[in-house]
């Protein structure tokens, strides 16, 4: 779940030189985009997982991928 605050705070500086109009509600716009942002990192999220332990051929999670990947990112 998106931090709602600091959703207002990212939208107000994108929306800065944005005239919204008078019958949308600031609230209403931070709380549409969080749940339409959600929707959209709870899909990358499934797509991400998928590609990231991809399953063997017979069936498996391949960990020896997992562990390299985990070297790889450990030396950042």
């Amino acid at each position: 779940m998106l931090n709602r605050q600091v959703v207002k705070e990212f939208l107000d500086e994108e929306l800065r030189e944005v005239e919204v109009p008078e019958d949308i509600s600031k609230e209403a716009i931070v709380e549409t985009f969080c749940k339409y942002t959600e929707d959209d990192y709870y899909e990358w999220l499934k797509d991400n997982y998928r590609s990231f332990f991809q399953p063997l051929s017979e069936g498996g999670v391949d960990w020896d991928l997992i562990k390299e990947r985990i070297k790889n990112y450990s030396r950042d």
